[in-house]
């Protein structure tokens, strides 16, 4: 991993705008205080001229914001769809089959409507997992992912996502969390370790619900707005799901000597 991190900070006007528009304002001032001793309507018309142009620089100014935003949010839509659809699939279909409650199944949610889907996601605000072993796998598969959550945490900062940043620099460190003790402790439980601290076991109770409650965001997002894409997403999912799929449970991890130093390498 990279030793340096950028932090996103918010953008500020330049210096130099901000004498601009001092500029501007003085001489509009200025042509007032003449048009004032000197009686000349011609002043008056003069002093327009600058506040005109502070207003056209401020319409254009929210025009490029504006046209940045819809970029940025379309740019975010397409990661979204390869990372939920592709690099993500395994991580999701594993995560909605350790659940014990809420019982949601991709069947369930492809057949769902609007008001359903809406009523999954409240749900989903408090999660239970089948064992301690489904919550186990579930947190792998999101060791196994974090180039994934990385790539979209340098997207973030290029992009100025704060609260995007701020999600992923959380994973991130969850995920640093379990590499740490698996490393040192490949045949015990992270999740064991973590529930004999309340710390530990709420930072990855919220890391794998939180991955729930986002993929419900986004399949809502997508029967609002892009039905057919949800579509082929959930009948993608669907068919992932009642398919064989390999063995990924912890207990089958450990067999093959599975370690988290083989999963991802420290960069």
């Amino acid at each position: 991993m990279n030793s340096r991190t950028e932090i996103p900070l918010a953008k500020s006007p330049s210096r130099s705008r901000h004498w601009f528009v001092i500029t501007l304002l003085a001489v509009s001032g200025l042509c007032l205080y003449l048009e004032q001793i000197t009686g000349y309507a011609f002043f008056l018309s003069l002093a327009t001229v600058p506040l005109e142009v502070i207003a056209g620089a401020i319409l254009v100014d929210a025009y490029v914001a504006r046209k940045e935003r819809e970029k940025r949010a379309r740019e975010l839509m397409f990661i979204k769809s390869v990372i939920f659809r592709s690099e993500l699939r395994d991580l999701y279909l594993s995560n909605f089959a350790a659940l014990d409650q809420p019982h949601i199944t991709m069947s369930m949610i492809r057949a769902a409507d609007l008001g359903q889907l809406r009523a999954m996601r409240q749900s989903a605000a408090t999660i239970h997992y089948r064992s301690p072993e489904a919550m186990e796998s579930v947190a792998l598969e999101y060791v196994e992912a974090y180039p994934v959550f990385y790539r979209f945490m340098e997207w973030a900062i290029a992009n100025n996502f704060e609260r995007i940043f701020e999600e992923m620099v959380f994973v991130l460190h969850v995920i640093h969390d379990i590499k740490a003790f698996k490393q040192a402790n490949p045949q015990q439980l992270y999740v064991h370790h973590a529930q004999q601290s309340g710390q530990l076991m709420e930072n990855v109770t919220r890391m794998v619900g939180t991955g729930i409650v986002k993929f419900l965001d986004y399949v809502i997002e997508l029967k609002l707005n892009q039905p057919m894409t949800f579509e082929a997403l959930m009948s993608d999912y669907e068919a992932a799901a009642s398919s064989p799929r390999p063995d990924r449970s912890v207990a089958a991890r450990q067999d093959k000597r599975f370690t988290l130093l083989n999963a991802f390498k420290w960069k």
